[in-house]
């Protein structure tokens, strides 16, 4: 198995994953931003679209989109008395429908979008790999260099204002790290399967653990458990992989909860 070169890339892209999970997952599910989430990743497919229509690399399309809806909805939460929920579900949908609009105008017969919505770990190629790594090291950096910081925004938010934080730059880096890791996610999980994994490992993580660096540890472990069981399943049965991926991971988290009520319940 090891032996073929689509494995090879598949594995690299099961471990930035896992790493990117674990970096933002843990962010997104603290700061309930999981939703938001999924409104940035439904926007790349718009992205998409345009580059298969314009000639590109349709990853680079996914994270232009991505990127500009992150800062749109963060420009609307800070300056707006629109309802964020409303606008994620608008550029959710708009991006949704920009990509199909795109792929509708293309001569000849439309490419087929399946990976991209769905994910397939195993159809990753080398030039999805670098961009990957490229995205996962710019995400990682952001978080570890300044984590201090991070951790003061997202455990206490009044002090980081008090203490001269601007708070609300941060709140557009985070929304514009969010929109990279989903691009990240895409060909792993794809676009509509790309909240679970986020949330996933995360929530599984925050059963065991109360501290950021505890969370972002266990949130890795459970990313590499989820991606490699769901790739290695996939290959095996010749089944859609991030679709496997999401599904051992949300049962693997509802096991989990399950004994952790079972479990205080008992001591009470």
């Amino acid at each position: 198995m090891l032996e073929y070169q689509f494995v090879q890339n598949a594995i690299m892209a099961c471990l930035m994953a896992s790493i990117v999970c674990a970096f933002i997952g843990v962010i997104i599910v603290e700061r309930r931003m999981v939703m938001m989430a999924g409104g940035i990743a439904h926007t790349a497919y718009g992205g998409v679209g345009l580059g298969y229509l314009c000639g590109f690399e349709p990853l680079i399309g996914a994270m232009g989109f991505s990127v500009f809806a992150a800062l749109a909805i963060g420009f609307v939460k800070h300056r707006s008395r629109a309802k964020s929920d409303v606008i994620i579900a608008l550029f959710w949908s708009f991006g949704m429908a920009l990509g199909i609009m795109f792929t509708s105008m293309m001569s000849g017969y439309p490419p087929d979008m399946t990976s991209y919505l769905f994910g397939n770990i195993l159809a990753v190629t080398r030039s999805d790999v670098v961009m990957m790594a490229v995205l996962t090291a710019l995400v990682v950096l952001s978080i570890a260099v300044f984590f201090d910081d991070w951790k003061s925004f997202l455990f206490d938010t009044e002090f980081s204002k008090v203490s001269g934080y601007r708070v609300n730059a941060m709140d557009y880096v985070l929304l514009v790290l969010v929109s990279l890791t989903c691009v990240t996610l895409i060909r792993a999980a794809g676009i509509i399967l790309v909240i679970a994994l986020l949330a996933a490992p995360a929530a599984c993580s925050a059963l065991y653990t109360k501290t950021l660096s505890g969370r972002i540890l266990a949130a890795f472990g459970f990313g590499v458990l989820f991606c490699f069981s769901g790739l290695a399943v996939s290959f095996a049965f010749n089944i859609p992989s991030g679709a496997t991926i999401v599904i051992i991971a949300v049962l693997c988290y509802a096991i989990l909860w399950t004994i952790d009520r079972i479990v205080k319940k008992s001591r009470d």
